[in-house]
Parts: structure tokens; C-alpha cells; sequence
């Protein structure tokens, strides 16, 4: 009988449904959809704001056309005929219709910052915020990149310098950058991660409690827990609550005024999911990436944090992992409720998205969330959606990608 701890077990993989390690590898059997996790998102999504809750406020003067020439979306998006950005427009209704089926809530496709393809379905609006679970961790990855780039911390940091509790431990060695690349060692299992986890009422002090498993740098686990506590870092290192900064540094410059992150009910921002947020927000993050970190004629995001986000792998376990990104390199892959812990079997070698180059990546969440930047044709694709069990119905990055390896005829 399945452990009610486990209610999410294969719910994330399902969702992010990498392809060369669709079973997980990890020893997950199936379970009932993912209530915990979920609930409490809603939960987030629904508490009394307090003042550091408040949606973001967009900068003034929104750009629209940087001093280079590259476009931009200013204060909402352009919207174009798919033809004039090279899409053949009746294989983008089809591969649009196709997601349907997955509850899709949204979906967009941009190319050279103007949208060809924009889709709202369910009766939800452009403008309403939802939830899209683990592409939080790609946002706070970036926010782990700006308080470095304002000299709050460095990622070689030891975790210790802020979060005490580690200190004396044997998490003691444990950096910043194991977190943000999943070799941190951190205790994991599946019951705390999708379950005790996301119910707890202090998410960030259950997450600092947890135990060390392993040595940090021997094992690489896709690991919410661990993540959890960058909110004390980030929180820590800026003097900021983490979604406050994010509002302040992030959200508003980029004009994503139906973003924001939540809280626990402790009062802690949650930073392994939680954010709320809409398709074309989500579109200006992830063309942000695809312009190196530029936004207009600004710098928000250092390009070397780029790089080392979603250039190159983070590790030499995850050829598909960068630091809290999904990338596809050509490599041994894991997917996130497997391992390669000890007595685990090989991980297969492959990579996440064959029709696609290798400097493609994706933020991805439960219930097939994906923001897909595709650098070589300049394209986002932005897709969210409810919840889906059964993983046949799941939407994937290969999804996604479909537009621009059917769709995108003048390349």
C-alpha cells in the first residue's frame, strides 16, 4: 500500500518527463495525484498578503528596442502574424490544439522578442497568476546570481555563513553552488521531499533541520529540501525577504507585474515552487535568458551568470542539469526522483530534447510547466497547466519544442 508521504512520488517526473529516463530510475512506484504539494501551493496562493506580497510594480519606460537594435517587449507584448517571423501558422494551431488534452491553461510563443502564438483556455485570463511549481527554482537560481553580482555573497561560499545551524555539522562543507547544482548531499527521500516538506508550517527551518546523507559533490538528487534553505541565504545575504527582492531586483524591471512569489504560513518565502505567475510573464524571463541577461540596454542579470546557469552542465553527475536550469547537453541523465546514490543503476545516456540543439534549456515544473528557451532560433515557448496524474497526459519540453522543430519553417 502507498504510503500517504508519498501521494507525489512520480508526479514531478511525469511532468518534467525527461527523455531518456522516463521510468526515473529512482525505485518510485505509482501514486495518487500529487495532494500535498499542491494543496499547499494553493494554500500559498491564498493566504492574507503582507505589505512585502504586494505584485510588483513595472519600471517606467518599459523598452521596446535596445541601443543595439534588439526588440523588446516595453509594457505589453507585440504581437505578430506567425508567417512574419518564419512560423507556418496552421502547424502551430494543430500543435496548440494538441496540448488541450494536458489541461493547458496558457500557452505562448515568441520569437525575436514579438509573440506569433498566444492560446488562454479554461476560462482563465492572460493577466490571471498561477502556479508553476518548479520553475520557482530557476527564478531563485537567477536571484542567487544578482545578490552575487551586488557582492552580497559568492556561490563558493560554505552555506554555514548563513544558515548557522550547519555549522559544526557535517553540513558544514556544504556551498552554495552543491544547492543551486543538486550535489549538495543533503537528506532526501521521496516522503519528505513531496510531502512532509510542502506541509510543513516553517518550510525553511524543516528544510535546515534535515540531516546530511552523503559527502556534498558524491551524489547528485533533484532535492527540494535543499533548495528550501537558499531562502535563508538569499534572505540572509541581501537583508531582504527573498520574494521582496525578487519584486524589487527582478520582477519589476522586467515589467512581470503578475508575478510573485509566496509564502509559507511561517512567514518564509518559498523558493523550490510557489510562484505565481502568468505565460507572457514568464515569457519576459525566459527571453531575458535568451538576451544573456540584458533587458533593453540594461544589465539585470550578469551574462556570466548565464553561463554558468544554463551554458554549461553544473556537475559532472546530470549532463541535463545546470544550476536549478534543465538543459540539453548530451550526456548521462537523471531525472528528478532518481539518483545516482549508491546501488543505484547507471544513469542512461542521452539527451533531454533530441530535436533541439544542445544550448537549448528549459525551467520546468510540476504538471508540465515549461519555459523553453531555444538560443539558435531566438524562441520562447511558455506553456502552464493543471495538474496531470497520469503521465501519458503529462506536457513536456518535447512538446514544446515541437513548434519550433514543425512549426518554425524559416529559420
Amino acid at each position: 500500500m502507498t504510503s500517504p508521504r508519498l501521494t507525489a512520488a512520480t508526479a514531478l517526473l511525469a511532468a518534467l518527463s525527461l527523455a531518456a529516463c522516463s521510468d526515473g530510475g529512482g525505485g518510485a512506484t505509482a501514486a495518487t495525484p500529487a495532494r500535498g504539494i499542491t494543496s499547499a501551493a494553493t494554500s500559498a496562493a491564498t493566504e492574507p498578503s503582507s505589505p512585502s506580497d504586494a505584485f510588483p510594480t513595472a519600471a517606467t519606460d518599459q523598452p521596446t528596442r535596445a541601443a543595439d537594435g534588439t526588440v523588446y517587449p516595453g509594457e505589453t507584448w507585440e504581437q505578430v502574424r506567425p508567417r512574419a517571423l518564419g512560423f507556418n501558422a496552421q502547424r502551430m494551431e494543430a500543435i496548440a490544439r494538441d496540448a488541450r488534452p494536458s489541461k493547458s491553461t496558457c500557452l505562448l510563443v515568441a520569437r525575436k522578442g514579438k509573440v506569433v502564438g498566444e492560446w488562454n483556455w479554461g476560462g482563465v485570463g492572460p493577466e490571471t497568476p498561477r502556479e508553476v511549481f518548479s520553475v520557482t527554482k530557476s527564478i531563485t537560481s537567477t536571484l542567487v546570481g544578482m545578490a552575487q553580482a551586488d557582492g552580497d555573497l559568492d556561490v563558493d561560499d560554505r552555506a554555514k555563513r548563513y544558515i548557522h545551524e550547519w555549522r559544526g555539522t557535517k553540513s558544514r562543507s556544504v556551498t552554495i553552488r552543491d544547492i543551486l547544482s543538486n550535489v549538495s548531499g543533503r537528506f532526501w527521500d521521496i516522503g519528505t521531499d513531496y510531502g512532509d516538506l510542502p506541509q510543513a508550517e516553517d518550510r525553511t527551518q524543516f528544510a535546515i533541520d534535515l540531516g546530511q546523507l552523503y559527502p556534498p559533490g558524491k551524489v547528485w538528487t533533484y532535492n527540494n529540501a535543499a533548495i528550501q534553505t537558499l531562502d535563508r541565504v538569499i534572505a540572509t545575504a541581501t537583508g531582504q525577504e527573498t520574494r521582496a527582492f525578487a519584486a524589487e531586483r527582478l520582477f519589476g524591471p522586467l515589467g512581470m507585474t503578475n508575478t510573485q512569489m509566496t509564502a509559507d504560513p511561517a512567514g518564509n518565502t518559498n523558493v523550490f515552487f510557489g510562484t505565481q505567475t502568468t505565460c507572457e510573464d514568464l515569457a519576459r524571463f525566459g527571453y531575458l535568458f535568451l538576451r544573456h541577461g540584458r533587458w533593453g540596454d540594461d544589465q539585470v542579470v550578469p551574462r556570466s551568470w548565464v553561463k554558468a546557469a544554463v551554458g554549461e552542465s553544473s556537475q559532472d553527475h546530470n549532463a541535463a542539469y545546470g544550476l536549478l536550469w534543465w538543459l540539453n547537453r548530451k550526456g548521462p541523465i537523471i531525472g528528478p526522483l532518481a539518483t545516482d546514490a549508491p546501488g543505484q543503476p547507471e544513469p542512461p545516456v542521452g539527451q533531454t530534447m533530441p530535436g533541439l540543439p544542445a544550448n537549448a534549456f528549459t525551467a520546468q515544473g510540476l504538471g508540465g510547466q515549461v519555459v523553453l528557451v531555444d538560443p539558435r532560433s531566438e524562441t520562447v515557448v511558455v506553456r502552464i497547466g493543471q495538474f496531470q496524474a497520469s503521465p501519458k497526459d503529462a506536457y513536456t519540453g518535447n512538446d514544446a519544442a515541437r513548434f519550433i522543430t514543425e512549426a518554425l519553417v524559416q529559420p
